[in-house]
Formats: C-alpha cells, sequence, structure tokens
C-alpha cells in the first residue's frame, strides 16, 4: 500500500491492559486481509478470514463477539489513519 515501517513506529510503543491482548493478537494476525478499493483507498478488513485465524490463533468462541467488537474499533482508527496517509 506504499508505507514503509518507520510510518508507523513513533518509537513510543504502547500499553495493551491484558484484557484486549488477544484482540491485538488477531488484529496483528489480520495485516495482510485489508481491502483495497478500485482507486487505492482501504476500505476495511477482510471478516470473512476472520473464523480462520481466530480458530488458528485459538480463540474461545464465547469469547469471538467481545473480540470481534474491540477489532471494529481498532479497524475504525486504523482506516483513518491509512486513508488519510494515502490522500483518502
Amino acid at each position: 500500500m506504499g508505507f514503509e515501517p518507520g510510518d508507523f513506529d513513533d518509537g513510543e510503543g504502547c500499553e495493551v491492559w491484558p484484557e484486549h491482548w488477544q484482540a491485538v493478537e488477531v488484529f496483528a494476525a489480520l495485516q495482510t486481509q485489508w481491502a483495497v478499493g478500485g482507486m487505492g483507498g482501504v476500505i476495511g478488513l477482510r471478516y470473512e478470514v476472520l473464523p480462520t485465524v481466530c480458530d488458528l490463533l485459538g480463540v474461545k468462541k464465547r469469547r469471538r463477539r467481545e473480540l470481534f467488537d474491540a477489532l471494529r474499533t481498532m479497524e475504525s482508527a486504523a482506516l483513518e489513519v491509512l486513508n488519510a496517509r494515502k490522500g483518502g
């Protein structure tokens, strides 16, 4: 998508609360699953791969709804940054 690793590393890092760590792991595992529109704007994550990723990472079924809500929050924040950097 035209980004460099340094575009996303401010050197500060961030703290992740333990109850959110699994959502961050799943979000990171989805890093290659962004849907891109015809003009290059990022549309969002490809949700159809989410069950497979959750299975591979051992996410319990009872946690998946809560995790999905957290993923959508991270996705929304990421979309703002990704599309702003692309001029979208």
